[in-house]
């Protein structure tokens, strides 16, 4: 069982105005006893969508937007 810290956002707090969470598409999260790189290598190996990595805060952000990485 993992943790979502966000999955759908509200415009004005805290989600960027052309961020896929406002449709639903996107997720922001975290497993627990998994370690963050390995989360971020295997979102990475399905080469597809949107694959964020945010160690500093704790999660993975995958969409279903075109592939690409930050």
């Amino acid at each position: 069982v993992g943790d979502v810290l966000l999955a759908f956002g509200v415009p004005g707090q805290g989600v960027a105005r052309h961020s896929l969470h406002l449709l639903g598409k996107a997720i922001d999260f975290r497993i627990p006893k998994v370690s963050l790189p390995s989360l971020r290598e295997a979102a990475l190996r399905l080469q597809e969508g949107g694959v964020g990595y945010y160690p500093g805060s704790g999660f993975v952000h995958i969409d279903s937007g075109r592939f690409r990485t930050w």
